[in-house]
């Protein structure tokens, strides 16, 4: 079975202690850190900027996969690039062409994700798919933490396997939403091999950071 990568989701961190946070959970075993970023409009919730982003990456060499839940999203790429970023990932609705979103992203040497929400479908991958390097599943509608896992979504991950496998590339499946310990295995057995995790990695307090972590790996 394959051993997930964590990508634990600082949405659920303790914000007055960001920095902190963040090397306890690379200390822990995370092996990206996942970066909310909300604006208000696109969904309803509102985090983070490239300001916050850029004071963080001193924290942690581990990469920043930094989810842009805002639109219009292109104006925006370079910012969130230029402040440390190494994976963007954008929705398919939140800017009018999304291949020349995907192109921006790739044109600022950064690796370029696409997200489906829960009610988007994974058709939308079909004329992306040879340019992209993440797909990240939802499963749940995004803007906050917490949320219950919206097990439809399980086939969307299936779905999403089968295109990345014949399309013989190299590309991340990740997902987000409801991961925790009862359901890690139910993505991974789906075809993810990134799992996104905030309360189930920062439930307990750093103390507990690590065995949070090798449990949704399968592991502890």
């Amino acid at each position: 079975m394959v051993v997930p990568l964590i990508s634990p989701s600082i949405l659920s961190a303790d914000f007055a202690r960001l920095g902190e946070e963040i090397r306890a959970i690379d200390e822990a075993g995370a092996d990206w850190i996942h970066v909310d970023v909300m604006d208000g409009h696109f969904v309803p919730n509102i985090t983070i900027g490239p300001g916050v982003v850029k004071a963080l990456r001193p924290h942690t060499a581990k990469p920043f996969d930094v989810h842009l839940m805002i639109a219009p999203v292109d104006p925006y790429l370079e910012a969130f690039a230029e402040a440390g970023a190494d994976i963007i990932t954008v929705h398919p609705e939140s800017g009018p062409h999304v291949h020349r979103t995907v192109q921006a992203i790739k044109a600022l040497g950064k690796q370029a994700g696409i997200s489906l929400n829960p009610a988007t479908p994974a058709k939308m991958l079909d004329y992306l798919i040879d340019e992209i390097d993440l797909v990240l599943v939802m499963s749940v509608n995004p803007g906050f933490g917490g949320q219950s896992f919206i097990a439809s979504q399980l086939r969307k991950i299936e779905a999403v396997r089968k295109m990345i496998d014949k399309s013989g590339r190299d590309i991340r499946l990740e997902v987000d939403g409801g991961v925790d310990r009862a359901t890690a295995g139910d993505c991974v057995s789906a075809g993810a091999d990134v799992l996104v995790a905030g309360t189930a990695t920062f439930r307990g307090g750093p103390g507990q950071y690590a065995r949070n972590i090798a449990a949704l790996k399968g592991m502890g």
